[in-house]
């Protein structure tokens, strides 16, 4: 009688490597990749966080403005846009929804104003 049992083992054993090689391959399947919406979100946090950093805000402040989204991937983002502005010496950009109106600049009465034409005082 034949032994089948020697020439069925080397099969089971490539049917791990078809599986790994398989596996590399499925993201490029339709529908077997990453959910949409995960990526969509987690794409939206890394560009709050560039947005954050390119206002010059803090990661700290960038959070609490930020609460839903990943904070993961909202420090990739901040920390993304840090190292393009130091590598392109490129300053920030100061947000102006959250800063504080400036207090009109009054002249105090007992401030003279000094112009070009102004006399020597005597």
């Amino acid at each position: 009688m034949p032994n089948h049992h020697h020439s069925i083992r080397p099969a089971f054993l490539l049917l791990p490597l078809g599986a790994m090689l398989l596996a590399g391959c499925l993201e490029q399947v339709p529908g077997l990749g990453p959910d949409p919406r995960t990526v969509i979100r987690e794409n939206e946090a890394k560009a709050i966080g560039s947005g954050c950093r390119h206002a010059m805000r803090g990661i700290e402040d960038c959070y609490t403005l930020n609460p839903k989204a990943p904070k993961s991937m909202v420090f990739a983002g901040w920390k993304d846009m840090d190292e393009y502005m130091r590598e392109h010496k490129l300053e920030g950009t100061p947000s102006v929804f959250t800063q504080k109106p400036d207090a009109p600049a009054k002249a105090r009465p007992d401030e003279d104003i000094e112009t070009e034409y102004a006399r020597p005082r005597s």
